[in-house]
């Protein structure tokens, strides 16, 4: 790794998917950085929702019964990334956090808790929480090196971007925030 690329701290960066793609696990994807050191990185993937679990269906494998059910079933859950599926991350706006919470910038917080989950399904949940399955991961240097390759464009992660679009329309919106659309692409962008 060059001195250049272990200054360049991703976190709180928006990772938008390349049209060349090779994963297709992450093609099209929108991911929020949420640490990234000369260790490795780690992250969401913002825009896939899956179909099954739902929040209340979470909250009642783990017998978590004191709760809204109206509040829970607008918490959409996302398939964070391809490692550690079955454990469970919410994603959330800064003015609930807990000691086990880890800051995202001055964007939101990531918290691992049933305190979380309690919390995103009460009558008093944080402004903006999605529920993220599973994470992405990259080791040491992995993540520059896949810049470098032309598989991943960043900008900084919104609260805009991240909360308010929905997540058909965050992989646009990302690019945009760039000042291009998926059009201006090309999967062998820089290749002469």
């Amino acid at each position: 790794m060059n001195e250049k690329s272990e200054s360049l701290d991703l976190t709180g960066q928006l990772l938008v998917a390349m049209p060349g793609m090779l994963d297709r696990r992450f093609a099209r994807s929108v991911i929020l950085i949420c640490a990234h050191s000369q260790e490795g990185s780690m992250g969401f993937v913002l825009n896939q929702p899956v179909a099954h679990p739902k929040l209340t269906e979470i909250l009642d494998e783990l017998e978590i019964t004191d709760r809204n059910d109206e509040v829970a079933e607008k918490v959409v859950v996302f398939r964070g990334g391809p490692v550690e599926q079955g454990r469970g991350f919410v994603l959330h706006s800064l003015e609930y956090s807990t000691q086990a919470s880890t800051r995202v910038g001055d964007l939101a917080c990531v918290t691992a808790t049933l305190d979380a989950l309690h919390r995103i399904a009460s009558d008093h949940p944080p402004d903006s929480a999605i529920m993220l399955l599973g994470y992405s991961g990259w080791s040491a240097g992995q993540l520059e090196e896949e810049i470098l390759q032309n598989g991943w464009l960043t900008t900084p992660a919104t609260d805009q971007i991240v909360f308010k679009t929905s997540h058909e329309d965050q992989y646009s919106a990302a690019l945009a925030s760039l000042g291009i659309s998926e059009e201006m692409l090309s999967a062998d962008s820089g290749h002469a």
